[in-house]
């Protein structure tokens, strides 16, 4: 961690000597960036508990310990240290325990801290490592997810090898659809269970069974006799994956009950704090690219079914029960805001702000809590930095930051600043929304060459949130567009729908469009446009290089280019032939060909850089390579980049999001 002394939480002007220091924030200053996550109140609602993540520049790998601040800003301390991973806080309910989980013995293990004595230990030894911590009332148990191994299959099994021959290394033999997930690789044999185990320490007790995984959010009755869960525990949950329930299991029997019962997915139980609720999100599944997620509530047996935000057109995220109200988080128009629901489905809107976690690239995201009077702690950002802590009172209002975690490093650097644009689109007048970054030293008599950065999902969103990624571009004298063409969250069922079975289209109208707005604002130079994005954001990129030559160059990040393809080798190939397509490529291939950017490769002549990571299993390296081979044999300038050992996100090692920014600006610079 780069810091050895406790923070001063109190925000401080620089002296004009020490801003006329200033330099462009640049490459190394990736692995000073630390951001803060996950708060929570301790119990008398006076301190705030959140886990602190750092870059360790010598293994380069994101780390995590657990700061504690008052609310007011003062005694800002690290409670674990060292280059560990220690994360998930959750204090007892009584106050004197701290649970969390912290990698220092190799695996996940769950961790117990004394608040008032300091004092820590493992509760128990566990292979697999644990997730999803949750206190039962009494604060004497916590329940957990861990991954109970299985047995790996063998097919054809060799005969016993003689006593020191070296044989091949045995195949591995696979049966089944979902056999890969980007982040992990191979799915390892075995299923994901809830377990309890005494706080204090003893023999953890697997409560689920059966070929399912059980990796939800867990809830206790208020009398600690039943868990809830959120699980997929249908026969056809292998075909049917977003088809989940709330299911309660009694913990003397073992009996496991649905709750809900719905085509769609129900998850995220949590107990009301009187316990005779259980509230939950979800929606009904109608094969939809995109569905609004709700909030409902029911009797603890399952009855009264309601929903208390059936007119929100809007996806709820997060929340915390506070007595009989419910406070949630959702994005609207690419900013994260907190409202409050009561049992009647009223709806008041109390902050915004919440934001600040994604590293990287500037996607809404950020994590809340209330303390039992209301009082709310939240991550919060700005454009211009990452996640601090942020408070907010009983009744709502403006956010009161309480930390500076990056001040040492973003008050020493100059920034790109970060204006928002709206535009219509040429397609059909729709309104669109985005932002742009404008270089270091932006000097308004002159004109710039401009990024179009794309992003990734479809349906995601880019907020008004600080940007590693776009910061650097900025500091190397580019403006930088980022946009939510439609497909994009935040702006309502029907806003992100309208790529339902039709992307991409005419979020390429959204795109140019926006290019063409910045233009007349006067300060772009027209004959210098770049275009890059990842993931979603690479299917687009590849998409407008297709459909016109206006780019000088292009940087095409972890695409999809050719949508059979991916649809059969990918890690979610279901969702993308039953959501995105609604058909098998071999029943409807026409609509799969037109779809992809494959088919536009014949009118490219724009300069173009493939990026993708070498064991990226979302949108697999044959992708790029298939965009690559197609451009070269065309005799089109083109290059390859192979991120070794990335999967999809590339920037989880902090030196590949160095490498990636570098790529895509160097081709740019070299493309003028």
């Amino acid at each position: 961690m780069k810091h050895s002394l406790i923070l001063v939480s109190t925000l401080i002007l620089l002296p004009l000597t020490a801003q006329a220091q200033q330099k462009n924030f640049d490459w190394l200053d990736v692995f000073e960036l630390e951001y803060a996550n996950d708060p929570q109140f301790t119990r008398d609602g006076e301190s705030v508990i959140y886990v602190r993540t750092f870059m360790d520049i010598m293994k380069d790998r994101k780390r995590s310990n657990l700061w504690i601040v008052d609310t007011d800003g003062n005694n800002h301390r690290p409670l674990t240290n060292g280059l560990n991973n220690n994360s998930n806080p959750r204090l007892s309910p009584d106050g004197r325990m701290l649970a969390y989980t912290s990698n220092e013995s190799g695996k996940s293990q769950i961790v117990i801290r004394f608040m008032d004595s300091g004092e820590t230990f493992e509760v128990a030894q566990l292979q697999t490592g644990a997730s999803r911590l949750s206190w039962s009332p009494d604060s004497k148990y916590i329940a957990f997810s861990a991954h109970v191994p299985g047995k790996a299959k063998t097919y054809a099994p060799l005969p016993k090898a003689p006593e020191g021959a070296e044989w091949a290394e045995k195949a591995r033999y696979i049966d089944e659809l979902q056999f890969r997930r980007d982040g992990t690789g191979y799915v390892k044999p075995g299923n994901s269970h809830i377990f309890t185990v005494p706080a204090l320490g003893g023999t953890p007790h697997q409560v689920t069974s059966g070929a399912f995984n059980h990796n939800s959010e867990i809830a206790w009755a208020a009398d600690g006799s039943t868990l809830y869960f959120s699980a997929n525990r249908h026969d056809n949950h292998k075909m049917e994956t977003r088809d989940s329930e709330i299911y309660a299991v009694d913990l003397m029997s073992g009996n496991i009950s649905p709750m809900t019962d719905r085509f769609g997915p129900d998850s995220n139980p949590k107990m009301s704090p009187d316990g005779n609720m259980v509230a939950y999100t979800g929606s009904n599944d109608e094969r939809m690219g995109y569905h609004n997620n709700h909030l409902y509530v029911m009797n603890t047996d399952g009855t009264g079914i309601k929903n208390l935000t059936p007119d929100l057109d809007r996806s709820v995220g997060t929340y915390h029960w506070v007595g009989k109200a419910i406070y949630f988080q959702y994005t609207d128009l690419g900013t994260n805001k907190i409202a409050r629901v009561n049992m009647s489905g009223d709806i008041y809107e109390v902050t915004e702000g919440v934001s600040g976690t994604s590293f990287g690239r500037p996607y809404s995201s950020g994590t809340f809590n209330v303390a039992s009077d209301g009082q709310i702690v939240m991550t919060y950002a700005t454009a211009m930095d990452q996640a601090n802590i942020g408070v907010v009172g009983r009744r709502g209002g403006d956010v009161t930051q309480i930390t500076d975690i990056n001040g040492d490093l973003l008050d020493h650097r100059k920034l790109g600043t970060v204006e928002e644009v709206w535009y219509k689109s040429s397609h059909d007048g729709l309104d669109i929304q985005g932002w742009l970054v404008k270089p270091t030293d932006f000097d308004p008599s002159k004109k710039y060459p401009l990024i179009l950065e794309i992003h990734g999902g479809p349906f995601s969103a880019y907020g008004p949130d600080f940007s590693a990624e776009i910061q650097l571009m900025a500091n190397k004298g580019y403006m930088v567009l980022y946009t939510n063409p439609r497909g994009s969250t935040s702006y309502g069922y029907e806003f992100a729908n309208k790529i339902h079975h039709n992307y991409p289209s005419n979020d390429y109208d959204d795109l140019i469009s926006g290019v063409d707005h910045v233009i007349g604002m006067g300060n772009v130079d027209p004959d210098k446009l770049y275009v890059t994005g990842g993931s979603g954001g690479g299917v687009l990129s590849s998409w407008i290089i297709g459909k016109t030559d206006r780019f000088k160059a292009a940087v095409v990040a972890k695409p999809v280019i050719n949508w059979t393809s991916f649809t059969l080798y990918s890690d979610m190939s279901l969702s993308s032939a039953k959501y995105w397509f609604g058909s098998m490529p071999w029943d409807d291939q026409e609509q799969y060909w037109k779809r992809s950017p494959l088919s536009l490769v014949g009118n490219v002549t724009t300069p173009t850089m493939l990026l993708t990571g070498e064991s990226d299993l979302r949108t697999p390296m044959p992708e790029s390579e298939q965009y690559y081979q197609a451009l070269k044999m065309q005799e089109v300038e083109a290059s390859l980049v192979r991120i070794p050992g990335s999967y999809h996100g590339i920037t989880a090692r902090p030196s590949n999001l160095i490498t990636k920014i570098q790529h895509i600006v160097k081709w740019f610079d070299e493309h003028p």
